[in-house]
Order: structure tokens, then sequence, then C-alpha cells
């Protein structure tokens, strides 16, 4: 079997370069090795009205579960802070259904699918990928392609294969635990977010509601600042135990685990007849862990060139390091700000946590969590000359 381009994995971010290429009349399969397109999910489901838009997806009820225009922060004392910005909104999805809803559109474009199909192995000839190994059933089948899209998750195994260098420190990494739950007890219209190391060390707590008092709770840790080995579902169930506020007549219907790479991006993303995309290229905000956007809108990036690339006959790495060019261009600089305010906020204590929310407004807590943290100094300058000690945290 021959195609132009393979996209291993039906995630979001595989699923949108597959429309893309089929858009552009090019033939893509997408190899799915679960049997059923979006289960299990693996985030808290937020995304951004602005990415849908940028992408041409209309919201549906039918995934787009529940509006959401702000969040609360609270601090390691229980401190509040409400933050609502003026045209800034978005959904908590119903993700099963959203995932799916895209195959179905990139099918609807001309792209094919085969689920329930594990990626073994790539071909390679003279050191380029040309395709991949698929067990289909039981049945092995070779697919030759001019380029395979990496789209298979943050083990990426065909990343791996191919050569490409994907592996990241254990700290990049964050231990993830969530239950979806009904009866939750919160704003419906507002995400919240929990932060100090009693309820998830260099991390935070989030609840993400998603309508009816059902909702996403769950939470990240960095596994090396855990307390005697604790799990992330050890806090996670401590943290519910703690907030009979939310939780007092709260049960989980389902459970999701999951690590989570934050690192700001693996340091290759195209080769000879390879490219990555998504969480297996590591595209996730390093603050928030959310990979929705990054990954989406770079698969878009990636098609595009892809695209391109089959147009022209051109499949070496040269000619597809174009689409880690764009990528860079348009978030490099985001990310690696990102990265940075990572590190402060896993250097600040829960004492500095607390004063800074007694300073900063909410429009500057954004800024801080949005990479923007030059931003602030003048705020800490005026209003707490005395904690000038944070600004040597912020600068190294």
């Amino acid at each position: 079997m021959k195609v132009d381009v393979v996209v291993v994995g039906a995630g979001p971010a595989g699923n949108i370069a597959a429309k893309t290429l089929a858009e552009k009349g090019v033939s893509v399969l997408v190899v799915e090795r679960k049997q059923e397109i979006g289960p299990p999910k693996r985030c808290a489901e937020g995304l951004t009205k602005e990415t849908l838009d940028e992408l041409g997806i209309k919201p549906h009820p039918a995934w787009a579960v529940n509006r959401i225009d702000g969040c609360i922060v609270h601090s390691p004392k229980g401190r509040e802070i409400e933050l609502t910005l003026k045209g800034a909104s978005g959904f908590v999805l119903e993700r099963k259904i959203f995932e799916k809803y895209l195959a179905v559109e990139a099918i609807k474009a001309g792209a094919r699918y085969l689920v329930k199909a594990r990626a073994d192995a790539v071909l390679k000839e003279n050191g380029a990928v040309t395709g991949v190994v698929v067990n289909h059933f039981g049945v092995e089948k070779k697919i030759s392609a001019d380029i395979v899209i990496a789209a298979d998750g943050v083990d990426s195994k065909i990343a791996r294969a191919a050569g490409l260098a994907t592996t990241n420190r254990m700290t990049d990494y964050h231990s993830g635990f969530q239950y979806e739950m009904a009866g939750v007890a919160c704003k419906e219209n507002m995400l919240n977010f929990f932060f100090g190391d009693a309820v998830a060390p260099k991390g935070y707590a989030w609840i993400f509601p998603k309508g009816n008092t059902l909702a996403n709770v769950g939470l990240g840790i960095m596994g090396a600042r855990s307390k005697e080995g604790a799990r992330a579902k050890d806090y996670l169930d401590r943290f519910i135990e703690n907030n009979p506020r939310f939780f007092k007549n709260a049960s989980y219907v389902e459970v999701n685990a999951g690590g989570i790479p934050v690192s700001g991006g693996v340091t290759e993303i195209a080769g000879d007849g390879i490219m990555v995309v998504g969480d297996a290229a590591q595209h996730v905000h390093p603050v928030t862990g959310g990979g929705l956007t990054f990954g989406m809108l770079g698969a878009k990036m990636a098609a595009e060139v892809a695209a391109e690339a089959v147009k022209k006959g051109d499949f070496s790495k040269e000619m597809l390091s174009s689409y880690e060019h764009q990528f860079n261009m348009r978030f490099g600089e985001k990310i690696q700000k990102l990265l940075k305010a990572r590190h402060l906020l896993e250097k600040l204590s829960d004492d500095d946590l607390e004063k800074l929310a007694g300073i900063f407004t909410s429009e500057e807590i954004f800024k801080i969590t949005s990479g923007e943290m030059s931003s602030v100094y003048p705020t800490l300058l005026k209003k707490a000359p005395q904690m000038v000690f944070l600004l040597k945290k912020l600068a190294t």
C-alpha cells in the first residue's frame, strides 16, 4: 500500500494534520492503535475560542459542552483571585466526541483511517523514513509513504524509531492524575486553579467544569518533589478530601492518568521523510501543561509544509524543517518565556506565592503565567520593595 503521507495517531494533532493534507489533495492515511478514536482522554479538556477560530472550527454543543469566561486562582492559604479578561473565552470540551468529530471532518475531506492498527516500526531507505510497519488485527502490513507524521503521543514510538532525539529529563515531565466527577459545586463558567506544595508539589490542582455538576478534577506534580514517594493520585485524593466545599456530594465517574511533558518541545521535530507533531513533539504549554493549542496549530503548519513537499517531490530534512522554522517563528519566543515562568514558579515557596497573591492584580498574575514576567517588575518594586529578592528568582 502506498500513500503520500501516513499520520500515526488520531488525536487532535493527527486529525488536524490529516484534514489539512486531504483538503490540499494529498493522499493521507491515519493509523490509530486504539479500537475507537477519542477515549481515553488525557487532559482537562480546556480550549480557547481563539484557537478554534484560527483553525476554522465552529464550536458545536455536542463537544463544546461548557463555555468558560475566566478562572479563579487559589493561593496556598486560600486567597482567591478571580481573573476575567475582556475578549478571552473558551470551552471545556467532551474530548472523546471532539476527536471523533475531527476525524469525521478529515474523512469527509478525503483522508482514510485504520483503527486498531498499531504502528510498530518505520520503513527506511538510505537513512530516510519511507513508511511504517503496522499490525492491523494481527496482520502485519507495510505502508509506504513519502512522509510519515508522528502524532502518537508523548511516548512516541515512531519518532524514536525514526532516530529523532525526543528524550527529555525526568524533571521535564509532570505526573498527572484526574477524575471526572459528578456533583461538583463550583461556578460553571470559571476554571479553578489551586497552588501550593501541600496540594501539588511544583504543580497545581484544577477544577474544569463541564456543566450539570460535571467537572474534570485533577492535578499534576513533579514526582521528584513529592513527599515520601506519594503518587499524584494520593495528592488528588487528599485535595478532594480537604475541600468539601466543592466535593461534599461529588463522586467520580471516570479516571484518567498520564505523563505531562513540560519541556517546551523536543530538540528535533523533522528529518528525512519524518515530522513530529503534538504531544509527540512535546508542544505543550510549559506552565499549564495544556497541549491542544500548540499541538493542533503546529500540526496544521506541519501538514501545510508536507503538502508543499509532496507537490515538489522533496522529502528531505531540509525541506521538512521549514515546519520547525515556522513553528519556532510563531511560538518559539513565547514558549521560551513560558518555560522561564515555569522554572520561576518551581523556585517559589508557598510563602512566596502567598505574598505575590497579595501584591499582584489578576491581570499581572495572568502576565506571569503567560511568560510576560518583566512587565510585573515595576509593581513588585513599588508595592513590596522588601521582596526585591524575588527579582533574582525571576531573573535566574
